[in-house]
């Protein structure tokens, strides 16, 4: 209805302005930030086992060969058990062999 008055700029522009300009700063710092370094991550990893000291758990990230992906486990120190893996391996082991069942089906050339 405000359009139809040609008041909407009038209206909204004072209120969305900085919003969007708020928002338009957020995006372009997301764009400027990139992957962080192996010794940032290595930090963020040594304060969550530092945390997580009191527990007796300490959190390893381990790669997936098939995916190329990594992936966090939890390990109790006492005994080295994993405790938890998130996202699970099993549930990475079946999504790798889904790919490539599929790769075979639409990828390759038989």
């Amino acid at each position: 209805m405000l359009d139809k008055l040609g008041m909407s700029n009038q209206v909204m522009n004072p209120i969305t302005r900085p919003i969007q300009q708020e928002m338009d700063a957020t995006m372009k710092t997301e764009d400027v930030q990139s992957q962080p370094s192996k010794a940032e991550m290595e930090r963020v990893i040594q304060g969550m086992n530092d945390f997580l000291k009191p527990s007796n758990l300490h959190v390893k990230f381990e790669f997936h060969d098939e995916l190329e992906e990594y992936y966090v486990t939890m390990v109790n120190d006492v005994t080295q058990e994993v405790i938890r893996e998130i996202p699970s391996r099993k549930l990475l082991d079946m999504y790798a062999a889904m790919t490539k069942y599929l790769g075979i089906l639409v990828d390759e050339k038989i």
